[in-house]
C-alpha cells in the first residue's frame, strides 16, 4: 500500500464488545512495526480505551483514536496518557452521535489532534457510505479550519468528492483500494480529489 502511494496504514481494532467484531490487537501492531516506519493510524473501537494505551504505545502505534461514546468520563486522562506514550490522540464518533460531543475535546487545553467521522456504522467493512454524515464534516471544518478531519467507511472513487468538498483531509479506504485491480490508481484518485478541494477552501 505504501508503494501504491498511501501515506498512513489504518488499523481497525475491535474488542468484540463495543462492536460485535473482534480484530487485531497490539501484538499485530508490534509485528508490523518491525517491517515499516509508516504512520500506523490505530482506530480503537473498544469499550475501555485506557486499557489499550500502554500496550499500543509499546507496540509502536503512531496514532490512537478512541470513541467519544465510551470516554465521556475520562477523556482528559486518556488524551494525556496517549500523548505521554508518544502517540497522536484522535477522537471518533459513530453516525448516531451528534458532532457537538467532540467539540470539548478539540477545544481543551490538551486537545485531540484529529476527529474521525464514521460514515458507516463501525464494525464491518464493505458498508454503504452515508452522505448525510458530511454535515458533520462541514461543521467541523467551518469551526476548526486547520483540524485534521478523517472519514472512514464506504470511501472510494464514487464518494470521495463528497467527503473532500465537505472538508475531510484524511481518507480511510479499505474495500475500494484492496478490492481494486490497480490500488495505486484508486489512491491517486482519492488524493487528487482531496488536494483539489483543499485548494478551494
Amino acid at each position: 500500500m505504501l508503494n501504491c502511494g498511501a501515506d498512513w496504514l489504518h488499523m481497525d481494532i475491535m474488542d468484540g464488545h463495543f462492536v460485535p467484531n473482534l480484530t487485531i490487537g497490539a501484538p499485530v501492531i508490534e509485528s508490523l512495526r518491525k517491517h515499516t516506519k509508516a504512520y500506523l493510524d490505530c482506530h480503537l473501537m473498544v469499550t475501555n480505551p485506557l486499557d489499550y494505551v500502554d500496550p499500543f504505545g509499546k507496540a509502536g502505534a503512531s496514532g490512537f483514536t478512541f470513541h467519544v461514546e465510551v470516554s465521556k468520563e475520562n477523556w482528559q486522562e486518556l488524551v494525556q496518557r496517549i500523548k505521554s506514550k508518544g502517540m497522536r490522540p484522535g477522537v471518533a464518533l459513530k453516525p448516531g452521535t451528534p458532532i457537538e460531543e467532540v467539540y470539548p475535546l478539540v477545544e481543551s487545553e490538551n486537545p485531540v489532534e484529529m476527529v474521525l467521522v464514521m460514515t458507516v456504522e463501525p464494525g464491518f467493512g464493505g458498508q454503504k457510505f452515508m452522505p448525510e454524515m458530511m454535515d458533520k464534516v462541514r461543521a467541523l471544518r467551518k469551526k476548526y479550519p486547520s483540524l485534521d478531519i478523517e472519514v472512514d467507511g464506504g470511501l472510494g472513487p464514487s464518494t470521495i468528492d463528497m467527503a473532500a468538498s465537505a472538508g475531510a483531509n484524511c481518507i480511510v479506504a479499505g474495500s475500494s483500494v484492496f478490492g481494486a485491480p490497480k490500488p495505486a490508481h484508486v489512491i491517486s484518485h482519492l488524493r487528487k480529489s482531496v488536494e483539489e478541494s483543499q485548494q478551494n477552501i
